[in-house]
Formats: structure tokens, C-alpha cells, sequence
């Protein structure tokens, strides 16, 4: 009878003596095609600036902040899918951002770092000047705070007796298609700010910016508020998605 122990079966290696396993990578540092990636895609953006990049590109070198370690074109095209372009995902509420597969904490902080430097940065160029030399920049302000906005929001814009903006604030937020608007509470706040003049400014998330009956009634409420006290009502802007509409331009004051 033969010995079950006389042959064996020899495991074999994985690897022969002459070839090397493959090494982990040192904690903290990139695979090398991730590495090789990003720096491209950062020497396209200084040499080209945001027209040489793609919106999911530019939303990539957004969300390399957020995780070092991971390719993060998947997310960029998910985000897009669900809020339609750059603007839109960077605009778009946190709780919504969150319902996204693996957007966290650290990924909807960088995108709400990027909205709201956006925001600052187009507040400056109105604020303290007089609006009929920076209208322009005033309505690229006005679309770059509301036009993204999935909900309305009321904005009243304080103006001086030269028409320079002294003041712009938020005076409700509503639903995809309400917003109350208090006309007293309007004159209130201009009193504050010891304004002269007015501006109304308030976002459809339709998109469409045509007045609807209760726009237009709120803003003759208003305005006769504002006549009683001397208060000039310059114009309501109405912010869509890709153009306004000025009441002041379309004769409805």
C-alpha cells in the first residue's frame, strides 16, 4: 500500500524569483494615473481658463479637493445628470446634493465654497456703485445669486439719492412658484436704509420670466407703499434661467 505521505502536491508562487510584487502605495499618495490626470486637467485650466475645460472637468478639478484619492469624473457626470450644468450643481440646495451616491460632507462644502465666492465676488462689482453705470454687472449679480434656484426668492435692492446701491437683501423664500411678499415690511426696510429708491428682483424656477397676474399686483402694492413715502420704485426684475425681464422695459410700470 502506498504512502499518502510519499507525494504532495507543492504549492506554486504567485510571482517567479525574478519578478516583483506590486508594491502598495505609500499612504497619502495618488496612483499615478489619477496624479497624471489631475495635472493635466489643472495646466489646461491656467493656460486656457474655464473655456478650455468641459463643465464635468471643471466640476472634477472642483471636487479633487474633497477626496484625494479618488477618481472623481464618475461624480462629476452624475451631478450633472441630476442638476443639468456647472451652474446648476454648484447652485443646488445641500439636501439635494446629498441624495447624490457618495456626495458627502466634504464634496457639497467645496461646491457651496465655489457658489458663494461666485456670489461675493459679483455682489462687489454693484455694491456701493451707482446702478445705471454697472446695470450690466447688476444683472449678471441678480442671475448669478437667483437664477439657479429651484425655489423663489424676493430680493429688494436699497438705492441712495445718487442710485447707488447701499444695501440688497433676501425679504422672502417661497416654493417652485410662490413667494410672499409683504409690501409693508419692503417700506419698512427701506426706511432702515434710508433709501430713496427701490429695485425688485425675484427669480422664476420655471425658467420663464413672464409676470404673472400676482407679480404684477404685488408690485403696484408696492409701489404705492413706496409713493407714499417718497420712495422711488426704479424697476422688478424678474430673473429666469437664461434672460429677465424688466417691468420698467415692458411697460407694466
Amino acid at each position: 500500500m502506498s504512502d499518502p505521505r510519499a507525494f504532495q502536491e507543492m504549492s506554486l508562487p504567485l510571482f517567479d524569483s525574478d519578478e516583483a510584487a506590486p508594491e502598495a502605495l505609500p499612504p497619502g499618495r495618488l496612483p499615478s494615473y489619477i496624479r497624471d490626470h489631475r495635472k493635466r486637467l489643472r495646466d489646461r485650466f491656467l493656460e486656457g481658463g474655464a473655456a478650455a475645460l468641459p463643465d464635468y472637468e471643471m466640476l472634477e478639478l472642483v471636487l479633487f479637493r474633497a477626496n484625494a484619492r479618488r477618481d472623481m469624473k464618475p461624480l462629476a457626470h452624475r451631478l450633472l445628470e441630476a442638476f443639468g450644468d456647472f451652474n446648476g450643481v454648484v447652485s443646488a440646495p445641500a439636501d439635494r446634493l446629498a441624495e447624490i451616491p457618495e456626495v458627502g460632507e466634504a464634496v457639497i462644502c467645496e461646491l457651496k465654497i465655489i457658489e458663494a465666492a461666485a456670489q461675493r465676488l459679483a455682489r462687489a462689482r454693484v455694491l456701493k456703485r451707482q446702478v445705471v453705470s454697472s446695470w450690466e454687472a447688476l444683472l449678471d449679480y441678480c442671475h448669478t445669486t437667483m437664477a439657479h434656484r429651484e425655489t423663489e426668492q424676493f430680493r429688494v435692492l436699497f438705492l441712495d439719492r445718487r442710485n447707488v446701491l447701499i444695501a440688497d437683501e433676501a425679504q422672502g423664500q417661497g416654493t417652485v412658484d410662490h413667494v410672499p411678499v409683504y409690501p409693508r415690511e419692503v417700506v419698512k426696510r427701506a426706511l432702515h436704509h434710508n433709501a430713496s429708491a427701490l429695485i425688485l428682483v425675484h427669480n422664476h424656477p420655471s425658467g420663464d420670466p413672464t409676470p404673472s397676474d400676482s407679480d404684477i399686483e404685488m408690485t403696484r402694492q408696492i409701489e404705492a407703499a413706496a409713493t407714499a413715502l417718497g420712495i422711488v420704485l426704479h424697476d422688478h426684475i424678474i430673473i429666469g434661467r437664461s434672460r429677465e425681464l424688466s417691468f420698467r422695459a415692458e411697460g407694466y410700470l
